[in-house]
């Protein structure tokens, strides 16, 4: 009985599917959602294969469960549809992975520049995330000497990195000048040959 119960509707199934497929995408302009919505459709046919007594009107019943399938999935919000865009989006450009180690390199000189007591109180409250009163206390002083040793601590590392910061920017500049005043010189020097 079973095994009669599955030769049937793998029959319908066969003559059915390219008319619900075609139906499908007709209503979801989609032929992926077209297809998930065959295969829910005659899942829901399946279900329901031994009780159905009108065979010849099974197509025009798998029609209205696809027509409510989508309708409730779109009403439900439970269907949205994804915007493809011919090319994919524009990457975000990558910062120069060595930009980070030459900051931390310029901040640990910067930091090393500071007297003990600057830089503990800048690690302990920066690094450490430390407030003033846990800083004070591990350092054996008080609020107010911490509050002003990270401040002149901050104004002295402010002072260190714009100076490697503006130094570094002329090194990379200088062997741009020195390729000009090269090529100028190679100018000159072409010019002389000639005019001899």
């Amino acid at each position: 009985m079973a095994e009669a119960h599955d030769d049937e509707f793998s029959r319908y199934v066969k003559e059915a599917r390219p008319a619900l497929r075609r139906t499908a995408f007709i209503l979801s302009a989609d032929w992926h959602e077209a297809e998930d919505l065959v295969q829910r459709t005659l899942l829901a046919i399946h279900r329901r294969w031994d009780r159905l007594e009108q065979r010849d009107k099974i197509t025009s019943y798998a029609r209205t469960i696809m027509v409510r399938l989508i309708s409730s999935d779109r009403r439900t919000h439970r269907w949205s549809r994804e915007v493809l865009h011919p090319l994919p989006p524009e990457p975000e450009p990558q910062s120069d992975p060595y930009a980070l180690v030459l900051d931390r390199i310029l901040l640990l000189k910067a930091l090393a520049g500071l007297g003990p007591r600057q830089r503990a109180a800048v690690v302990l409250r920066y690094w450490e995330d430390r407030s003033v009163e846990e800083t004070a206390w591990v350092m054996g002083s008080e609020g107010s000497t911490v509050r002003s040793q990270t401040v002149r601590a901050l104004a002295a590392l402010r002072t260190a990195l714009h100076a490697a910061h503006d130094h570094a920017a002329h090194d990379h500049a200088a062997p741009d000048h020195a390729a000009h005043d090269g090529e100028k010189a190679g100018a000159a020097a072409d010019k002389a040959a000639t005019a001899k």
